[in-house]
């Protein structure tokens, strides 16, 4: 009897596992999982990392001494229904500390910016921190999302969100988020 419940408890608890098998990222904004469709997978000049993007999207890639970034967004869309993606591989260290938040805190004020909420967290099985503001761009209501990702002791991934006005906030925080899950790093 016991090797039967044990059987039972264990195939249940694989089944809630893999049903929830979202980052904690998407659990913090309430993202469902979605196939996103029509992908290909983009390198950035330096080959560290890549990320599969919608093929409509224009992208652009950027390096110099210390980073290599992936530039995104659908503009086909107007700026208040599209995403923007910036994902950049800084060759810089990182500590999550009072003063990194600090220095986000003084340079997004200065932006305007105000900060909704932070939060440490694992992303990529790395160590993470995504940090949330609003304000106005362009006389437009602007989010923006701060993931910054320390892959090691000397580099790091800066991916930021960025989103106009308030058509379907969350549903393009939710899409941009799974494509940043995805980001592959090439070290």
């Amino acid at each position: 009897m016991f090797k039967v419940f044990y059987t039972i408890f264990l195939l249940g608890s694989l089944l809630l596992f893999s049903c929830n098998n979202r980052s904690e990222i998407s659990s913090e904004f309430n993202c469902s999982s979605s196939k996103l469709k029509n992908l290909e997978k983009v390198t950035d000049v330096k080959e560290l990392f890549s990320i599969h993007l919608p093929k409509n999207w224009k992208i652009n890639l950027y390096q110099d001494k210390s980073q290599s970034s992936i530039f995104a967004a659908d503009t086909i869309k107007e700026l208040t229904e599209t995403t923007l993606l910036d994902i950049t591989f800084i060759k810089n260290k990182i500590n999550f500390n009072d003063d990194f938040l600090l220095k986000q805190e003084q340079e997004n004020l200065l932006k305007k910016l105000i900060r909704i909420k932070h939060k440490e967290i694992t992303f990529l099985k790395q160590p993470s921190i995504y940090i949330h503001y609003k304000g106005k761009k362009s006389k437009l209501n602007y989010q923006t999302y701060h993931i910054f990702i320390k892959i090691n002791k000397e580099n790091f991934i800066f991916a930021k969100i960025e989103i106009y006005g308030n058509s379907l906030v969350n549903q393009r925080v939710c899409s941009a988020i799974q494509l940043i899950e995805n980001i592959k790093i090439h070290q």
